[in-house]
């Protein structure tokens, strides 16, 4: 199994020591550099390639979510996902982070298993989004009804089957590969390659931005 590589961005030392220890003690990950704002979180990323960028929202300078949509719009950085730190976890600017191509985010008082899980769900290509606030993100503002604001339309969704579909909704509903498979009676495999497929179709990059289509397209009411 290959280690995930991480790259620590946060204007606050202490916290980059912290999580550094903590993520360096396992055996699958290891920090591979760290950046104190936005514009070096950018430039390390260019530099080192790693597989999960954990990036503070709020830093001097070039902020975290700048650097995010950076980050994701560049096609050379495909392979790395970001995911956010954030002391608010339904503020604006996580939502607008999502929209960039964020892959999910979390609180910085979070516990050390649920860090490293987070960082093992992103590198995997899936979304961390806790049910409860994803709710509170899309009724506020992921579900914006200006068409500037969509990253697809609704008729944009006539791409995918039927099939498809069901499970992006499902998905969007904060449902598992394999709470779906359960409730479809399918294999967990099958619902990830149809879900993939979606992704493909739709050109997004992760979970994360199908769920914020889901909302935005009106396949799952807020």
């Amino acid at each position: 199994m290959s280690t995930i590589r991480v790259l620590l961005a946060d204007d606050q030392a202490l916290l980059r020591a912290t999580f550094r220890v903590l993520i360096d003690s396992t055996s699958d990950i290891c920090v591979i550099g760290e950046a104190a704002d936005g514009d070096e979180a950018v430039e390390q990323t260019h530099a080192e390639r790693p597989d999960v960028v954990l990036m503070d929202i709020r830093m001097p300078g070039t902020d975290g979510l700048a650097a995010t949509a950076a980050i994701c719009a560049d096609p050379d950085l495909a392979g790395t996902r970001v995911l956010i730190l954030t002391t608010f976890e339904n503020d604006e600017y996580v939502a607008q982070a999502l929209r960039a191509g964020a892959s999910g985010f979390l609180g910085k008082d979070v516990t050390a298993d649920v860090l490293l899980d987070g960082i093992r769900t992103v590198a995997a290509g899936d979304a961390l989004l806790s049910p409860v606030a994803t709710r509170a993100l899309v009724t506020r503002f992921l579900a914006a009804p200006e068409p500037e604001a969509r990253l697809v339309s609704p008729e944009g969704l006539a791409v995918l089957t039927d099939r498809e579909r069901e499970m992006m909704a499902l998905a969007a509903l904060g449902k598992s590969n394999a709470e779906i498979a359960e409730d479809l009676f399918l294999s967990p495999l099958t619902v990830r390659s149809h879900i993939q497929r979606a992704m493909a179709k739709l050109h997004v990059r992760d979970r994360a931005q199908l769920v914020v289509i889901a909302y935005q397209s009106g396949l799952v009411q807020a």
